[in-house]
C-alpha cells in the first residue's frame, strides 16, 4: 500500500485510562494517522475520543471485509532509506514521538546484532514481549521473522499471571535465546513455585538477555539461585542497552560469559561524577552491570555538560552514532534537531565507559540535584527494593523542589507486600531510612508506603517517574 504501520499499546487494567486515551489521542494527531485497527470493544470509545480527527476507526473483523472497498495499487518497492515503519517509546511523553525507521536501518540492526549474540541456525527465540515496545517488535518479532529462526511467542498477558509457562515453552521446544526486562528476572523468582518445575530443563538456553530497563546483579543472582537446579547456566546471564531510536540494541555482552558486574562508590558517582572501583564490603559500594560493548556499526561516547568527550569511568551523557539510527522522530523536527546533532543521538541515560563496557547510571533528566550534589534514583530505589516489606520493583523515588531550602529534596513512594508475616511498616521505613543514609548520605525528605497497586506504569511495565511524582504531589502536597 506505501502505508507506514505503527503498532502502540493498548489498554491494560495497570493503566490510567483517561491518562491514556489522552496519549491515543495525542499520537494520531501527531501522526495524522488516517486509520487506527482495533478491536471491536475498543471501537466505540475510539471513535468519542477522536470525533474531531480525521482518522478512520476499523475493527479487527472489518480488515478483510468488503466495507472497505479494493484497494488498487502497484506493488510497492520502496527505497532502502524509506520508513518501514513507526515504533511509539513507552513512558510519560514518549507516546507522542513515532521513531522512524527505514528498511536499510532494520536490516542493518538485525545483520549486526546477529552477529552480536551469534545467531546460528540451531537458535529456537521464546518470547512473551509485547509487539509495541522495541525489545518485543524487534528481538521478538522482526529478527526472528527475517532471519528465518523459529520463534516461539505468548501473551504478555497471561505470562505476567503465569509466568511459569515461558520456563515450559523453553523446555519443550528447546529455546535458546529470550530476552527480558530486569523486573522479570525477580518476578519469575518469587512467584514460580519449585513443585511447578518437576522435570523442567532449562540448559538449552544459551543466553537470558536482560535489557529494557536497568540491569541489577541482585535480579541476576536471584534468577540463579531459584533456576540454576534445572539446568540454567549462569553463563547465559547477558545484558543488552537498546533503544527503539537506534532500531533496538546499542550493545551486548559477550554470549560465553555472565555480563561483568563491578563494585564502585556511591559517593564518588554523586559527588565526582567518577565510578570509582570499590571492595565490595565496603557500606557505599554499590553493583554496576555492564551493558557490553557497541555492536558492529554503532558507536559511544560519554560526553560532559559542555559536550566534551569523557575519558573511561567519567559519568556523562550516552551519544550514540549508527547505521541503524532513526531516520527521524515521525514529522516532529524541532524534537529530532534537539535529538540528532552532527550524526549524534544524545540518548538522555547518564553512564560510563571502561574498558569498552558500557555502564549505565540514570537518567539525566532524573537526576536529583540535593546541595549540589547528584543523587541518581535508580541508586535509591535498588536499595529499596532490597529492604524487607517492600515489594520488589515498585519503589520509585524523585525530586521536589523544596522554596524554604532552594533546592531539590528527595521523596521515595513503595509499595508494601501483602501477608501477615509482612514487617511493621514502621520497622520498614526505619531500616530504609538507615540503609539510605549510610550507603547513599541521602536523608530522605519524606517517605510514603502505599498500597499495592498505587505506583503508575507504563505500557512496557517500567515505573514510570514523571507520572507517580505528580501523583503524590497530587495527593500528598495539595
Amino acid at each position: 500500500m506505501g502505508a507506514i504501520p505503527s503498532i502502540f499499546p493498548f489498554l491494560t487494567e495497570k493503566l490510567d485510562p483517561e491518562l491514556y486515551l489522552k496519549r491515543v489521542k495525542t499520537l494520531v494527531g501527531h501522526s495524522q494517522a488516517k486509520a487506527v485497527i482495533t478491536f471491536p470493544e475498543f471501537k466505540e470509545d475510539l471513535e468519542k475520543l477522536l470525533t474531531n480527527v480525521d482518522c478512520k476507526i476499523i475493527n479487527i473483523d472489518e480488515v478483510a471485509g468488503e466495507e472497505l472497498g479494493e484497494i488498487e495499487r502497484p506493488l510497492n518497492y520502496p527505497k532502502s532509506d524509506a520508513i518501514a515503519f513507526l515504533q511509539h517509546s513507552s513512558g510519560t511523553t514518549g507516546l507522542q514521538k513515532g521513531v522512524a525507521l527505514s528498511h536499510e536501518a532494520v536490516i542493518n540492526q538485525i545483520e549486526s546484532y546477529g552477529k552480536a549474540i551469534e545467531l546460528n541456525d540451531q537458535d529456537v527465540i521464546v518470547s512473551w514481549l509485547p509487539l509495541y515496545h522495541d525489545m518485543g517488535l524487534i528481538a521478538g518479532f522482526v529478527l526472528p521473522l527475517y532471519t528465518g529462526t523459529p520463534l516461539v511467542i505468548m501473551s504478555p498477558f497471561q505470562w505476567v499471571r503465569d509466568p511459569k509457562m515461558l520456563l515450559y515453552a523453553i523446555d519443550k521446544h528447546r529455546g535458546t535465546l529470550c530476552w527480558l526486562p530486569n523486573f522479570a528476572y525477580n518476578h519469575m523468582a518469587r512467584t514460580v513455585r519449585p513443585s511447578y518445575l518437576g522435570g523442567v530443563d532449562l540448559s538449552s538456553l544459551r543466553a537470558l538477555i536482560n535489557c529494557s530497563e536497568p540491569a541489577h546483579a541482585v535480579s541476576h543472582e536471584k534468577f540463579l539461585n531459584k533456576f540454576s537446579p534445572y539446568g540454567f547456566n549462569e553463563n547465559a546471564l547477558t545484558v543488552c542497552y537498546a533503544m527503539a531510536e537506534n532500531t533496538f540494541a546499542v550493545t551486548q555482552t559477550s554470549i560465553d560469559n555472565p555480563a561483568n558486574i563491578e563494585w564502585v562508590s556511591v559517593p564518588k558517582l554523586q559527588e565526582d561524577r567518577i565510578a570509582l572501583p570499590v571492595d565490595p564490603q565496603e557500606i557505599t559500594a554499590i553493583a554496576m552491570v555492564s551493558c557490553g560493548k557497541a555492536i558492529e556499526g554503532s558507536e559511544i561516547i560519554i560526553v560532559d555538560d559542555s559536550g566534551e568527550s569523557l575519558e573511561d569511568r567519567y559519568v556523562g551523557e550516552v551519544f550514540v552514532r549508527s547505521n541503524c539510527m532513526l531516520t527521524e522522530y515521525y514529522q516532529r523536527p524541532e524534537i529530532t534537531a534537539e535529538a540528532i546533532v552532527d550524526g549524534w543521538y544524545h540518548t538522555g541515560d547518564m553512564g560510563y565507559l571502561a574498558d569498552g563496557d558500557l555502564y549505565i547510571t540514570g537518567r539525566k533528566k532524573d537526576l536529583i540535584i540535593v546541595g549540589g550534589k547528584n543523587v541518581y534514583p535508580q541508586d535509591l530505589e535498588t536499595i529499596a527494593n532490597n529492604i524487607p516489606g517492600i515489594y520488589p520493583g515498585r519503589a520509585v523515588a524523585f525530586g521536589v523542589f523544596d522554596d524554604r531550602l532552594g533546592s531539590e529534596t528527595v521523596v521515595i513512594v513503595c509499595e508494601l507486600q501483602n501477608g501477615d508475616d509482612a514487617p511493621d511498616p514502621t520497622e520498614i521505613e526505619r531500616e530504609l531510612r538507615r540503609k539510605l543514609v549510610e550507603q547513599t548520605e541521602v536523608t530522605l525528605a519524606d517517605l510514603r508506603l502505599v498500597e499495592n497497586r498505587w505506583l503508575i506504569k507504563t505500557s512496557s511495565g517500567k515505573i514510570a517517574r514523571g507520572d507517580n511524582r505528580e501523583k503524590y504531589l497530587r495527593e500528598y502536597r495539595n
